[in-house]
C-alpha cells in the first residue's frame, strides 16, 4: 500500500468515527502532514475531542487531553523538577506537553503565563523549565478549541499566539441525515460496550508512514503563477487601499509572511489528500479562509458594521486575478 492510499485509508476510518465533520477530519490531516496546529471553535458536542482522539487511535502517536482552567500552572503542561529524597537531587518529570497530540481544550480560559508557555512549544517544539530545554517529539500537534458561546472568565489569546496556528477551523452542527447517523453509531458503541464486545484490532498508521507523507507533500509541483497568487493575497492584505476603500476601512493590520508559508504549505498538502501531484488554485482557494481567518486584523469600523474575516477573504478572492 502507497503512502497516499495509506492516508487515505485513515481519512476513511476517521470519517466513519467522526460523523458530519469531514471538513474539520480533512484539517486535522492537513495540519498533520505540514507539521502545525489547529484552533478550532464551535460549540460544545461537536466531536472536537473524539475527532483528535480517533486519530491519535488510529495512528502510532500518543494522546493528551489538558482542560484550560483559570488556575492551570504553565508547569501543569511542561512538567517540573521533583525532588529525590533518597540521593537529595532533582529529576524532571515530563508534563503531557510530551505526548505527541494535544488536545488544549478551551484554551482560551487559561492565563497568559500558560499559554505563553504552550507558545514556546508551537513555535519551537521545546519546553524550558528553569535553566534547561527539552525537544518535544518529532511528532506534535496542537489542536486547541474554543466555545464561541461562553466568553466571560477567558483570556483573549495574544495576536502572536493566533498567528501560530496553521489554522483556524469553525465547525458547526451536522444537519439531520448526519445526525441520525451519528445517533446510530452512538447507540452501537453503547450496545457493545454493555456486552463487554472489544472492537478487533485495527492496524495503525506508524509514523514513519507520516514523515514519508510530509516529503511527498514538498514534492508536490507548484506553478510560478500560483505561487504568485498566494503571494498577491496574503500581501493584498498589507495594502489593501489599492484594491478598494471598503478594504482600507476594514482592516487594520494584514498577515504576515507565516501567512504566505501557510498558504503554500496547506495548498500543497490539499492537493496530496486529492490525489493530484499539482496545486491548483482551487487549492488555494479551499483553505484560505482558515488560514487568514485569525491573521487579519479586523479595524473597529469593521466590527461596528458587523464585517468579518470571512467577508474580507471573500472580497480579496473576487478583487485578485485567479491565474
Amino acid at each position: 500500500m502507497s503512502v497516499r492510499e495509506s492516508l487515505g485509508l485513515l481519512q476513511e476510518r476517521l470519517e466513519a468515527s467522526v460523523i458530519g465533520q469531514e471538513a474539520l477530519i480533512n484539517r486535522m490531516l492537513i495540519a498533520l502532514l505540514v507539521d502545525g496546529h489547529l484552533l478550532v471553535e464551535g460549540a460544545p458536542g461537536l466531536a472536537k475531542t473524539r475527532a483528535i482522539k480517533a486519530l491519535s487511535d488510529n495512528i502510532e502517536a500518543d494522546y493528551q487531553r489538558v482542560q484550560f482552567t483559570p488556575d492551570l500552572l504553565p508547569a501543569d503542561l511542561t512538567g517540573t523538577e521533583v525532588y529525590r529524597p533518597d540521593d537529595g537531587t532533582f529529576v524532571f518529570q515530563q508534563g503531557p506537553l510530551f505526548n505527541n497530540l494535544i488536545l488544549a481544550d478551551e484554551i482560551n480560559r487559561a492565563p497568559a503565563k500558560v499559554q505563553s508557555a504552550l507558545l514556546e512549544a508551537m513555535a519551537e517544539q521545546q519546553i524550558s523549565v528553569g535553566h534547561q530545554t527539552y525537544d518535544l517529539p518529532a511528532l506534535f500537534m496542537v489542536m486547541a478549541t474554543q466555545n464561541p458561546i461562553e466568553q466571560e472568565g477567558t483570556y483573549p489569546l495574544p495576536e502572536a499566539q493566533l498567528d501560530r496556528f496553521l489554522m483556524h477551523v469553525l465547525i458547526d452542527y451536522p444537519d439531520a441525515s448526519r445526525e441520525a447517523e451519528i445517533l446510530r453509531l452512538v447507540r452501537n458503541e453503547h450496545r457493545s460496550a454493555s456486552a463487554n464486545e472489544k472492537p478487533a484490532p485495527m492496524k495503525t498508521l506508524p509514523m514513519d508512514t507520516i514523515f514519508e507523507a510530509r516529503r511527498e507533500v514538498l514534492d508536490v509541483h507548484m506553478s510560478e503563477d500560483v505561487e504568485d497568487y498566494i503571494v498577491r493575497l496574503v500581501t493584498s492584505t498589507r495594502s489593501p487601499e489599492s484594491h478598494t476603500e471598503e478594504l482600507r476601512r476594514w482592516i487594520a493590520y494584514g498577515a504576515s509572511p507565516r501567512a504566505t508559508i501557510a498558504l503554500d504549505a496547506c495548498a500543497r498538502a490539499h492537493a496530496w489528500l486529492a490525489d493530484r501531484d499539482y496545486v491548483s488554485p482551487a487549492d488555494v482557494q479551499g483553505v484560505v479562509h482558515d488560514v487568514l481567518r485569525h491573521r487579519v486584523l479586523l479595524s473597529y469600523e469593521a466590527e461596528a458594521d458587523g464585517v468579518k474575516s470571512a467577508d474580507i477573504v471573500d472580497r480579496l478572492l473576487q478583487l485578485i486575478a485567479v491565474p
